[in-house]
């Protein structure tokens, strides 16, 4: 059966505004109003918590997340605490595991091959990290991380690739509750000169298109708004 896929190419929107949209959509997809969409994005500077609420990782007080133009927002996704910002590229799948055959283990290690696939096409060599340790990592520095939602089958939040962000933000929390490893981005890891970030974000698309076998995808830009 040929599977269809809705992109959204939305650029750099607030994650409440973000956030809103997701749980529209997931609820759509539950009552069979809409097929499965994936949102393309970048994000503000923001801090998200996930639903086990380790906000012990975050080492500065509000009022300084405030001061550096930043936001603080606790999620029901699952993971811990990430920082998401310019030039990090998300993909925010609203998917019916159910269609697609898979489970939440499997639907996470194909969100982990999507972002390996990328790496790989710059000569950057990423792999899972160990047990406990969801995302994509280069060594022990993380590229990738992977936050996620699903109920009633319908999946929603999903996965931030680091192209180029200003890695000091995560200078203030314990990444993904993880201490002793660091974070990378391609920029730093590719031996290449990198293409506009339009690219890598399309390429992103085009590896999560193929990994999780859609045939048919039709593309939505701004103008939703």
């Amino acid at each position: 059966m040929r599977r269809s896929l809705e992109v959204w190419k939305m650029g750099k929107v607030n994650y409440l505004e973000a956030l809103k949209l997701q749980e529209k959509l997931a609820s759509d997809r539950k009552a069979l109003k809409i097929t499965d969409t994936l949102l393309s994005l970048q994000h503000p500077p923001t801090y998200t918590v996930g639903k086990r609420e380790t906000v012990h990782n975050l080492l500065i007080p509000d009022s300084e997340i405030n001061a550096m133009g930043a936001e603080l927002h606790y999620t029901q996704r699952g993971g811990d605490i990430t920082f998401h910002g310019p030039h990090q590229a998300i993909l925010y799948p609203i998917v019916s595991l159910r269609d697609i055959g898979l489970g939440a283990r499997k639907y996470v290690e194909k969100l982990e091959l999507t972002m390996i696939e990328l790496a790989c096409m710059y000569g950057v060599k990423a792999q899972v990290g160990n047990k406990c340790e969801t995302g994509v990592w280069v060594e022990d520095r993380k590229i990738g991380a992977i936050g996620v939602r699903i109920s009633s089958g319908i999946t929603s939040h999903g996965l931030a690739f680091n192209m180029d962000p200003d890695l000091n933000y995560f200078k203030h929390i314990v990444p993904c509750g993880i201490a002793d490893k660091g974070v990378t981005s391609l920029k730093k890891e590719a031996n290449v000169e990198l293409p506009a970030e339009e690219v890598i974000q399309e390429q992103l698309i085009s590896c999560f298109v193929r990994i999780f076998g859609y045939h048919d995808v039709v593309l939505k830009d701004k103008s939703y708004l």
